[in-house]
């Protein structure tokens, strides 16, 4: 991000504060000249700008007219709230303005930084049959960075959000053709829970029953029409945030820790539904075990370290290898699952064998002295009465690879 801001105190504290929270990069400059320099030698490097309203060479605002010249979202500080100063602001198409009159000041735009770094991760539908409306809640949106879909009733609406399962947030009004707020939000929560998707309701503040009725049938949070532009943006960045933490707690829950993989109850939760799909006939699968070969020598000779080294090499090769179809998990200690889908069942024995040369072409190095790195896998195609018999296949099959002289792929 580009910082400007006379203040070196100021300046510190947001720096270190965006650090802590993200880790994100700043640039500093304390001068409309030194931020003149920065833009003019690469602009392209920054996505956000926090300006000081008030700088000594640029006491007017004039920082403002360069920064929106290079094209980035704008957060104005000031040193003090001035109502009709912050509505030209607004006018003007700056993403915050915000007061820096303390630590509380200094900590919101920090969050308020991480949280546009992050914001092109999130697409926001728009639902309301006014276009002007619709436009105008989309320039909002686009100047915090979000990705926007409109539709301009509730089926459309209900349509775009199965079309597109990326959709994070829903705006939607009340008064549509065709199937209005209410009945779409509604069908909208039999698709998604309110872990997965949030929901916006927007309504007239002469209608105030409307909201609650919202509310009850499955809006996560609602807005009285008219809003301020501030209410707009603190409502919808906290339902971003909210969905953004539980998603982040429940991937940790579903991760091993060391390697970043899924872990065996994910696995297991997830891969049991590719078996009922396979064994409908819907798709063909393989499930395969994989088995670092030797590895209690690597970590008695080289230490756990290494040993931990390699395991990560390994899940990072199985994952990029897998290309997105399917699943990888850690299952414990050295040992990898991976279910994957096929087109044939020929096919499983050519992508194992991929991975297992991927996997020995690991360039692991200990002191300048390359360390061997192989795996033994196990797999099958067929898939038996349960996903449970797949495993153990894939099992005896890593068992036979081993005893045949390791670094081998076995399909039973």
């Amino acid at each position: 991000m580009l910082l400007v801001e006379d203040s070196r105190a100021i300046a510190t504290v947001l720096s270190a504060r965006i650090n802590a929270l993200d880790g994100l990069a700043c640039d500093h400059a304390d001068s409309y000249a030194a931020a003149q320099a920065l833009l003019r030698n690469d602009a392209g490097r920054y996505f956000v700008a926090v300006l000081d309203l008030n700088l000594p060479d640029a006491p007017d605002g004039e920082i403002i007219d360069l920064v929106e010249q290079a094209g980035l979202p704008i957060i104005v500080l000031t040193g003090n709230l001035d109502e009709a100063l912050r509505d030209r602001m607004y006018e003007r198409g700056v993403a915050d303005y915000v007061v820096k009159d303390s630590l509380v000041g200094i900590d919101y735009v920090a969050r308020l930084v991480t949280r546009l770094a992050h914001s092109h991760e999130a697409r926001i539908l728009v639902v309301d049959d006014t276009r002007a409306f619709r436009d105008y809640l989309t320039s909002l949106l686009q100047q915090h960075g979000y990705a926007t879909v409109t539709a301009s009733d509730g089926e459309a609406g209900l349509a775009a959000l199965q079309q597109q399962p990326d959709i994070n947030l829903v705006i939607a009004d009340y008064n549509m053709p065709k199937m209005d707020g209410l009945t779409m939000v509604s069908e909208m929560r039999k698709l998604r829970s309110h872990d997965e998707l949030a929901i916006v309701a927007i309504s007239d503040s002469t209608k105030p029953g409307v909201l609650a009725r919202f509310l009850k049938g499955g809006a996560s949070d609602y807005l009285h029409k008219p809003f301020a532009i501030e209410e707009f943006y603190c409502r919808i960045d906290q339902n971003i945030d909210m969905l953004r933490s539980v998603r982040r707690a429940r991937d940790l829950a579903n991760r091993d820790f060391l390697t970043g993989l899924y872990n065996r109850r994910y696995f297991f939760e997830h891969a049991e539904r590719m078996h009922r799909s396979a064994l409908d006939g819907e798709m063909k699968m393989v499930v395969a075990m994989v088995d670092a070969d030797h590895f209690k020598r690597i970590n008695d000779q080289f230490g756990h370290q290494l040993g931990d080294k390699a395991l990560v090499a390994i899940a990072t090769t199985l994952r990029d290898a897998l290309e997105g179809r399917g699943l990888v998990a850690r299952f414990g200690g050295e040992e990898f699952v991976i279910a994957r889908t096929i087109a044939k069942p020929d096919e499983a024995s050519r992508c194992l064998e991929d991975i297992r040369q991927r996997i020995g072409a690991i360039a692991l190095q200990h002191d300048g002295r390359l360390v061997p790195l192989t795996v033994s896998i196990g797999a099958t195609h067929k898939l038996g009465v349960s996903l449970d018999d797949m495993l153990h296949r894939a099992d005896l099959a890593v068992y036979d690879a081993k005893s045949a002289g390791r670094d081998r792929v076995v399909v039973r």
